[in-house]
């Protein structure tokens, strides 16, 4: 894992491949090869679910596994049968105390199983590639609720999600222009959210892209910032405004030194090179008093409010101590 984690020089530029490893000892987990892979194959996507690089084969992963193809199956079906929902995290602006963007953040409100996380099945979409299609589902559906919102003179910003796969595929550009113009929409309307390891799994075709959509007039953002491996040198040259500080930094600031060093750093760095620095994971008014005084611009957490439906999301907007964007 050491090794694979250590930076290929592709063409000129740096490629970062991980591994995630499935074990299994024989005879213990199997007497014939077959049933060896076949538990080695569902050991690595227990430690790819994980992220913990390697799993050591377990019979209850059997059973899980069982559970996560039945998932992935009903999963196809999700979206013709209007399961899922956009449920919205609004971020607020330190300086002013305004509400002008917020978050799209996918639900899978499931018949039988009730409402299930992205992080139960997102992981397994962007494998099988069906990610591509929820996340065609998702731009859609934001630009739908934004265009209502137009109507009602509300002008937020709404923020999607951009996965790895997303970002390699080169019909990305020509999808977001037809959905725009299927609904009218505005380039501010949305604001593009890419991890930085998405980014530097291909830096030269994922710039590529990403300057075809900057070109567009949209507005991206680089997200979950710290967590990546993109350096300096190759950050300046992507087209975007705005660089989002990942949670794992912010949630324990207020009480972890070398945590508040980090994020006072990135606020610095992001300010010098012109963006805007948002940080997400506030939970209490110390880490939001802490986060001001670093100048840090966008706030979002629970401490400001959870993600929720659009309808909740009205009521919350109308009674919120924050102001509102006017049109």
């Amino acid at each position: 894992l050491d090794t694979l984690d250590q930076p290929i020089l592709l063409e000129g530029q740096e490629v970062i491949a991980t591994g995630s490893i499935g074990i299994v000892i024989y005879p213990e987990h199997g007497d014939e090869i077959n049933t060896l892979l076949r538990h080695a194959d569902i050991a690595m996507y227990e430690a790819k679910h994980d992220n913990s690089g390697y799993a050591l084969f377990d019979l209850n992963y059997v059973e899980q596994n069982q559970q996560h193809l039945s998932l992935l199956a009903e999963l196809r079906h999700a979206i013709e049968r209007n399961e899922f929902v956009l449920y919205y995290q609004p971020k607020v602006e330190f300086a002013t105390g305004t509400i002008g963007h917020v978050e799209a953040l996918v639900r899978w409100m499931h018949p039988e199983r009730g409402m299930i996380p992205p992080d139960q099945f997102i992981p397994y979409a962007e494998h099988t590639g069906y990610i591509r299609t929820i996340t065609r589902w998702v731009i859609e559906a934001a630009l739908r609720q934004r265009k209502q919102w137009e109507k009602m003179q509300l002008p937020l910003t709404i923020s999607v999600n951009i996965s790895a796969r997303d970002l390699m595929n080169a019909d990305m550009p020509k999808l977001f222009a037809g959905l725009m113009g299927k609904y009218g929409a505005s380039p501010h309307w949305l604001c593009l959210e890419i991890t930085e390891s998405a980014i530097m799994g291909d830096p030269k075709r994922a710039l590529g892209i990403l300057e075809e959509l900057h070109n567009m007039g949209l507005y991206l953002s680089v997200d979950d910032f710290g967590t990546g491996y993109s350096s300096l040198a190759y950050l300046k040259k992507l087209p975007v405004s705005e660089l989002k500080i990942d949670q794992s930094f912010v949630f324990h600031m207020a009480d972890d030194k070398d945590d508040a060093t980090i994020v006072r750093s990135t606020i610095d760095l992001g300010h010098n090179m012109g963006l805007v620095v948002v940080a997400e994971g506030i939970e209490n008014q110390a880490t939001w008093d802490m986060l001001n005084a670093m100048g840090c611009d966008l706030a979002q957490g629970y401490y400001i409010s959870k993600p929720m439906p659009v309808d909740a999301l009205l009521k919350w907007i109308a009674q919120a101590p924050w102001k509102v964007l006017k049109a």
